[in-house]
């Protein structure tokens, strides 16, 4: 029996939406968070990008060792999400080259984070998704700032590592969660982003509390090395939360708020 024209139209117009979804990969593991956040299932990702749990399932084509330029080459991406934070100068220039979309998304704030999910929609098959997560996201942050705005500052020290000792200071989203909780960030004045610093810098600086990102066993641990110069509660937020400069720092940040201010 011969089908409806119609048919076949409505055949044809499912046909080309499929078509016209937009190809991405992401080289970095907040860049798939965001990606998902927008609405876009990626094509490919960077090695470590476990969340949400269907990235788990796409190729991998970076990771710490760089880039795998031919197989982003063969699959043929409309856009290739990069960070100035851990993707290699060299192999990006290489792809742009070879005529390659590369657009680089470094967030330096909770804001332009938001933002940058937002601006994902041009690839999302669900544009509005992208804008609706943005806005919850800036609600989030609305409704933080809100609440601690009043308080009196906590002087914090915001530890990476150990052996050498590293931190975050200005322009960076850890840095902003920090004065979003009413917390003061006691190296927030360094030349550079994320400095390493001494015991003996930390000490002199007189730290009221001490956050890291990992587990209550880490903490433990944390206070043990800064004992006895310094006695202060260790905070432990969960790492991903913390380091993954994308949408669950909202999430960090409501751990942080109520750690250091638990009474509120």
């Amino acid at each position: 029996m011969a089908k409806p024209l119609w048919l076949f139209g409505l055949l044809l117009f499912c046909g080309s939406l499929f078509a016209a979804v937009p190809r991405v990969i992401t080289l970095a593991p907040h860049l798939t968070e965001m990606a998902f956040a927008a609405g876009i299932t990626p094509i490919a990702v960077s090695d470590w990008s476990d969340y949400p749990p269907a990235a788990q399932t796409l190729e991998q084509v970076a990771n710490w060792q760089g880039i795998k330029v031919e197989r982003i080459l063969a699959l043929k991406p409309d856009v290739v999400l990069a960070w100035r934070g851990g993707n290699p100068q060299r192999q990006i220039d290489q792809l742009q080259q070879l005529g390659v979309n590369v657009q680089w998304i470094d967030p330096g704030s909770l804001e332009q984070m938001a933002d940058a999910v937002a601006s994902l929609g041009r690839w999302s098959p669900q544009p509005q998704l992208a804008l609706d997560a943005a806005q919850q996201l800036k609600q989030q942050e609305k409704d933080l700032r809100a609440r601690y705005a009043a308080l009196p500052l906590v002087p914090v020290f915001l530890q990476f590592g150990q052996q050498p000792l590293f931190t975050s200071a200005r322009a960076t989203l850890q840095n902003d969660i920090i004065a979003l909780c009413a917390g003061k960030n006691i190296f927030s004045d360094s030349r550079v982003s994320w400095p390493q610093v001494s015991r003996e810098q930390v000490l002199m600086r007189h730290p009221q509390a001490i956050i890291i990102g990992g587990s209550a066993a880490q903490a433990q641990n944390v206070a043990r090395f800064w004992q006895p110069q310094l006695t202060v509660p260790v905070i432990a937020i969960n790492d991903d939360w913390l380091s993954r400069p994308g949408p669950r720092m909202l999430l960090a940040a409501k751990q942080l708020c109520s750690a250091l201010h638990p009474a509120q």
